[in-house]
C-alpha cells in the first residue's frame, strides 16, 4: 500500500464512518503528511504496513525540535488514529505509535471578555454603513449564541426560528442542534435580514446563507476574523480576540451568573461535559460567591 493510497482510503474513513468536518479531515491528513515528508527527506522507503516504531520514534524527536507541546501532542494523536484505522481494517498487526506517549500539555484558556469590552468592540462598528449593521448582527450573534466562526458562516435563513426564539446550528461532524435566541441578538438579525441583506444581489447557490458579502456571497472565516481583528485594535482593548473569544465569553458569563453546566454543554455542542469544563474560566470571587450562598456552613 502506498501512503497516498492510504491517506486516500484514511479520508474516506474519517469522512463517512466518523462524520468529520472537512477542516478536521484536512488537519489528520497533515499529520500524515508530515511524516511522509520526514520520511522523503531521510530517503526512507517504508510504506504505512511495513514502517516500525523506531522510525516513527526518530520522526517524534525530529519534530519535538521545532514544535511546541500542544503541536507535538495534536500531531501524535492524529498518527495514532491513522495506524489504529491501518490496524482496523488489517493492513498492519500492530500500532507503531502504541508506546509512545504526548507531552504534558496544561489546559490553554482563551482571553475572556467582559460585558463591557464586549460592549467597546460593538461600539466601534461604523453603523452608518450597510456593512456595519451587517457586523453588529455578527458579534451579536457569536456572543448571543456562542456559536463557533464555522457555524456563524453556514447559518441560514431557513435555520432561524424567532417564533419558537431558537435558531437551528449545524456543528461539527454535521451535528444538529437547537441553540436558544435572545430578544437582542434576534432584533439585530432581524434589522441585517430585513433591511440590508434584501438589497444585495445574491449570488446563486447563496440564496439562504443568513450573512453575506457585498457580492452577495458566504462570509468566509478568514473575513471574520478580520472584522474583529479590526474593531479589537480600534478599540484598544489589550487582549487575543478571536470569534472564539465571544464563544467563550458567552460560556463563561452564563456559568458566572448561575446558569447549569449541562445547559451550556448542549448550547455548546459539546459531547463531553469535560470539554465544556475548560471552557469554564471563572475568578475565585465568583466561587467564594458559591460558597457563601449555597453551602450550609457559610
Amino acid at each position: 500500500m502506498k501512503w497516498n493510497h492510504a491517506i486516500q482510503d484514511y479520508e474516506s474513513y474519517l469522512r463517512i464512518e466518523r462524520g468529520l468536518s472537512p477542516n478536521s479531515i484536512v488537519n489528520y491528513s497533515l499529520d500524515i503528511k508530515r511524516l511522509l515528508s520526514f520520511l522523503e527527506t531521510y530517503k526512507m522507503t517504508c510504506t504505512p504496513i511495513s514502517i516500525e516504531k523506531e522510525t516513527v520514534q526518530q520522526f517524534v524527536y525530529e519534530i519535538a525540535k521545532e514544535l511546541n507541546a500542544r503541536s507535538q501532542s495534536r500531531i501524535i494523536s492524529g498518527l495514532k488514529s491513522f495506524f489504529n484505522y491501518l490496524v482496523f481494517e488489517e493492513y498492519r498487526e500492530a500500532n507503531p505509535m502504541e508506546l509512545i506517549e504526548a507531552p504534558k500539555i496544561g489546559r490553554k484558556l482563551p482571553d475572556t471578555l467582559s460585558v463591557d469590552e464586549i460592549d467597546e468592540i460593538i461600539a466601534q462598528i461604523d453603523l452608518g454603513s450597510p456593512l456595519g449593521e451587517r457586523n453588529r448582527a455578527i458579534l451579536e450573534t457569536l456572543y448571543g449564541c456562542g456559536l463557533r466562526v464555522s457555524e456563524l458562516t453556514e447559518l441560514k435563513l431557513s435555520h432561524l426560528f424567532f417564533d419558537e426564539d431558537y435558531i437551528s446550528v449545524v456543528g461539527k461532524g454535521e451535528k444538529q442542534r437547537f441553540v436558544p435566541i435572545g430578544e437582542t441578538t434576534q432584533k439585530f438579525i432581524e434589522f441585517y435580514r430585513d433591511e440590508i441583506r434584501i438589497h444585495l444581489t445574491i449570488q446563486k447557490g447563496h440564496e439562504d446563507i443568513l450573512f453575506l458579502n457585498r457580492r452577495g456571497k458566504q462570509l468566509t472565516r478568514a473575513m471574520i476574523f478580520t472584522i474583529i481583528k479590526r474593531l479589537v485594535t480600534q478599540s484598544k482593548i489589550q487582549k487575543t480576540v478571536s470569534p472564539h473569544t465571544f464563544r467563550h465569553s458567552f460560556a463563561t458569563h452564563l456559568l458566572e451568573n448561575g446558569a447549569d453546566l449541562r445547559a451550556i454543554q448542549l448550547m455548546l455542542g459539546h459531547e463531553s461535559i469535560t470539554t465544556t469544563e475548560i471552557y469554564m474560566h471563572v475568578d475565585r470571587s465568583h466561587l467564594r460567591e458559591v460558597i457563601h450562598t449555597y453551602h450550609p456552613r457559610k
